[in-house]
């Protein structure tokens, strides 16, 4: 069957499913999105200095966009090869009744929202203690005859007739357990949720944060933003803080009580291709004076939380790094062999303030999005000032730091997603 009539008719089997709960619409709401090497993150390691830190998150940039690339090569595979351990934010959610909590990796680059679960002899270590299903008074495992398991890419008969998934990453990291019907809540004493979500009972692989499991941000039918649908208005927004702030976490909002209103917002067409991900059409970069265009253009960039660095596509890369050593001047030499993953680096000495203003043209909007400088340039060892964009050989992803202090929403209903310049570290 073709990818995307198959999506359209799982969006529309989980809509039927979710239907009747739609019709009571709720009041927005906000949760903490925790990064992972924030020092108000539980997994924090407080022996790396700043530049480590931000080392260490452009690797996982280099090894995320790989797997990106091997998603949007293999049409509606994408969902299921983005490697968990990869994203930067966590979030809690509490699952179950009595209520449990869980701390999971937020990524809108995954859709299955799953949790590690008892009993679980193949389970990696996690700092919260596993959910136990069976202490759940709202828990029911989902047959593998109901219209629920059909919405599983792969799933089969269990015990008992549970609909048993399995889920595998690039990096043959994997859960299987049983699909079910559960309730969340975003705060322990908050509001719940049902929803269908993945009780792993065999889960495989290695991750450095030991979160329990993932909370799935796309736009797929089983992720929580398609599952809540209707009761936050099919939106959904986050206003990110640098990482290495200590006084304040980022916000991911449900919903449409962030303001998404003001000068400088810029609102662009959200597509929709085979897979989860989130399109948007990048049409022109200017650099100082300078204004360069991407040769491919309608869907050629993503947006990704779990990505940190700016990815732009190799040939379009190149023309922008040429632009901007030329906006810098004629008496500032890039130095050679720039520490990976980094293709443009200066040496001390250089400021911040010299680097030139870069802006991004979106299609559908009239102004450009004017980036800070913290947001296209970080310090690195030895105090070199280096880009915080890099080439990739295939499609052009927007990374968290060029995120930093805007508020960003995704309208999945009027299928747009807006930028708006913000103090994140602000309620």
């Amino acid at each position: 069957m073709d990818a995307a009539l198959l999506n359209i008719i799982t969006v529309f089997a989980l809509s039927l499913l979710l239907s009747s709960y739609e019709a009571k619409p709720v009041k927005s709401f906000s949760v903490d999105l925790i990064h992972r090497d924030s020092p108000l993150s539980p997994f924090y390691n407080a022996s790396l200095n700043r530049t480590e830190h931000l080392r260490n998150a452009a690797m996982r940039s280099i090894s995320r966009i790989k797997t990106i690339n091997y998603s949007t090569a293999n049409g509606n595979k994408a969902e299921t090869v983005i490697i968990p351990d990869q994203g930067a934010y966590l979030m809690k959610i509490f699952v179950g009744t009595p209520p449990k909590e869980s701390l999971v990796v937020a990524d809108t680059g995954s859709d299955l929202t799953w949790v590690q679960c008892q009993p679980c002899d193949k389970c990696y270590p996690q700092k919260d203690p596993i959910f136990n299903p069976s202490k759940s008074s709202s828990y029911k495992a989902v047959s593998c005859y109901s219209d629920e398991c059909s919405l599983m890419p792969i799933s089969s008969c269990g015990a008992r007739n549970k609909c048993r998934y399995e889920k595998t990453y690039m990096d043959k990291t994997a859960t299987i357990g049983d699909l079910a019907d559960e309730v969340i809540r975003f705060g322990r004493y908050s509001e719940s949720f049902p929803i269908l979500f993945g009780c792993g009972h065999d889960n495989l692989g290695i991750f450095t944060t030991n979160p329990s499991g993932i909370a799935g941000l796309a736009q797929g039918s089983l992720s929580l933003i398609s599952q809540l649908g209707g009761i936050i208005g099919h939106k959904f927004s986050y206003c990110l803080v640098p990482f290495h702030n200590t006084y304040s976490n980022s916000k991911l909002t449900f919903g449409n009580n962030l303001n998404i209103s003001g000068p400088g917002l810029v609102s662009t067409p959200l597509l929709t291709f085979s897979s989860s991900l989130y399109y948007l059409t990048l049409e022109a970069v200017s650099i100082g004076k300078d204004k360069v265009e991407p040769v491919h253009k309608k869907g050629n960039m993503i947006v990704d939380s779990g990505t940190t660095l700016t990815m732009l596509e190799s040939s379009f890369y190149n023309q922008v790094e040429n632009s901007v050593i030329e906006a810098f001047g004629d008496d500032r030499e890039p130095i050679q062999n720039p520490p990976a993953p980094f293709k443009l680096c200066y040496a001390e000495g250089s400021t911040d303030e010299d680097f030139p203003n870069i802006t991004f043209y979106f299609a559908g909007s009239d102004k450009g999005l004017k980036f800070n400088t913290f947001n296209v340039v970080g310090r690195y060892f030895h105090n070199l000032l280096c880009f915080l964009m890099v080439p990739t050989k295939g499609i052009s992803i927007l990374g968290n730091l060029a995120q930093v202090h805007f508020k960003v929403e995704y309208d999945l209903l009027e299928e747009e997603i807006s930028f708006l310049p913000a103090d994140c570290t602000k309620k």
